[in-house]
């Protein structure tokens, strides 16, 4: 998930990548990038990775390296299956291109002439909010990711329970990253199209690029023998194998498994001018449109020491676009539980990179993806490796530091100031829904959605979630004026108020 910078103007971004860089026309070093990757592997743990490369309408390097699972000998190969997370947005945008082409939608209609049922709470921001402005993160809505993750409802209940979360920016003024606003673009891709988002996509996109093996859900991902098992470092820096997340519904923000062999068809496709096999899929002035930047991501923290030779990034529509070290990049990233996939586009130099490991939270996508452009391009070597691993050491560090500041601050001794009993109770929230605390056994249990757990106290009345899976959240009970609980707050991944009911 991104973060960006500043200095040139949008319009100067779009002018670098109109020029071109020297040509590289000589035979790939197969040798060179076996090495790269397999340092790569090495560097960051990462179990398995397939890797394909496109250059001038051609693959030009496809391969598998490590194997599927931690706990097999099996290989990855260039026809394993993985989830690809977030590079599905881009499916999506190319969709809306296409309906933009036929006249059956417009960049810039006004969603509720797709979706009706749309909303935002800010009056403004609902009374003009547009297509455009879901695929390119201006919406004023912070990611807010449990309305999807793990969800127990459907597609139209996210986006409906969207409308209902407070902005967190005003809307249009700065990026912020947020899925379930690409559901609500392909459940509007479904309503122009009269069939389901995933029909669409399978139908004028999978299908003429001869995209065999991908699919839409883990149910039929499930089915496919050569499929990748997704790995995680435990607390202790352990690797692990992870459960594999559940997509049994597509979803248009992320849930197409796909392989190294069919995602080299989607690169070359989305290098070209919109045709594939002498058949046009969508013009080339839509399919450019959403490579084109629509939104300043600002570079800063952990992305600003990843990015060192980037001067300013944008997000177009599905895309992320960036200079780097003078040519301009195209790419984007996508992540789920046990995986992180990567797909880099060089557009003036016809080359596309695909990425497909099976390690979460890792940043291997990002050097290799450069060590690789390096490479390419035949620009100065960088030790990559080295860049984004002290990248990651600052970030850790600052994370490290600032818990060691809550924690110099905590008063574990304080206790909570009622009984146990009285924060009992059914909580709600207009965008959450209901969350539950009971008493057990002595302790608290809270539970929300698919999550449930006891509670550990930390001070007063204030109390820790210890869910791994979604950052452990601290959880505050606020009393009203009788000293009653009325409400409790629960911080980030969530970062919303229940009431008690």
């Amino acid at each position: 998930m991104p973060a960006v910078l500043r200095l040139l103007t949008l319009a100067g971004v779009a002018t670098l990548f109109l020029v071109a860089a020297p040509a590289h026309s000589e035979p790939l070093d197969s040798a060179a990038v076996d090495a790269i990757v397999k340092k790569s592997l090495e560097t960051w743990r990462v179990s398995g990775v397939a890797v394909a490369i496109v250059r001038d309408g051609e693959v030009i390097y496809l391969k598998g390296r490590g194997v599927r699972a931690l706990d097999a000998d099996d290989p990855v190969t260039p026809d394993t299956l993985f989830p690809i997370g977030s590079c599905t947005k881009a499916f999506t945008t190319t969709a809306m291109a296409i309906l933009v082409d036929e006249g059956k939608m417009d960049w810039d209609d006004h969603v509720r002439k797709h979706l009706s049922y749309f909303h935002l709470s800010d009056p403004l921001a609902d009374h003009d909010v547009r297509l455009r402005d879901l695929v390119c993160h201006r919406t004023g809505l912070a990611s807010n990711d449990l309305l999807w993750y793990q969800a127990s409802w459907s597609m139209e209940e996210m986006v409906r329970r969207a409308g209902r979360l407070p902005l967190d920016q005003p809307f249009r003024t700065r990026f912020q990253y947020q899925s379930t606003m690409f559901t609500a673009a392909g459940l509007a891709v479904a309503s122009s199209a009269d069939q389901p988002w995933q029909d669409f996509v399978q139908r004028r996109l999978f299908d003429p690029l001869g995209m065999t093996a991908s699919c839409f859900t883990s149910t039929a991902a499930a089915k496919v023998a050569d499929r990748a098992v997704g790995h995680r470092l435990n607390r202790l820096g352990r690797l692990e194998v992870v459960e594999y997340y559940p997509m049994e519904v597509p979803n248009p923000a992320g849930s197409i498994h796909s392989t190294a062999r069919d995602l080299s068809k989607w690169l070359i496709f989305q290098l070209g001018d919109g045709r594939a096999g002498g058949k046009r899929l969508v013009s080339a002035a839509n399919l450019a449109e959403t490579h084109t930047p629509q939104m300043v991501i600002r570079l800063e923290g952990i992305e600003r020491d990843l990015q060192p030779d980037t001067v300013q990034m944008s997000y177009g529509m599905g895309w992320v676009l960036q200079d780097y070290r003078g040519v301009g990049l195209c790419s984007h990233a996508g992540a789920i539980d046990g995986f992180r996939v990567h797909f880099t586009l060089i557009p003036e130099k016809k080359i596309g990179i695909v990425l497909l490991n099976n390690l979460q939270h890792t940043h291997m996508n990002q050097a290799l993806s450069n060590s690789l452009v390096d490479l390419l391009l035949g620009l100065p070597r960088k030790d990559w490796n080295a860049v984004c691993g002290r990248a990651v050491l600052k970030a850790e560090a600052a994370a490290a530091d600032k818990a060691s500041e809550r924690e110099a601050r905590r008063k574990p001794d304080a206790a909570p100031s009622l009984p146990l009993t009285a924060y009992a109770g059914v909580y709600e929230n207009p965008a959450y829904g209901e969350a539950r605390v009971a008493v057990e056994k002595g302790v608290l249990v809270w539970t929300w959605n698919q999550f449930r757990t006891p509670l550990d106290h930390y001070q007063f009345d204030e109390f820790t979630a210890p869910l791994e899976v979604i950052g452990s959240p601290h959880i505050v009970f606020t009393l009203n004026a009788e000293g009653n609980v009325s409400a409790m707050k629960v911080s980030e991944p969530m970062n919303a108020e229940f009431r008690r009911k």
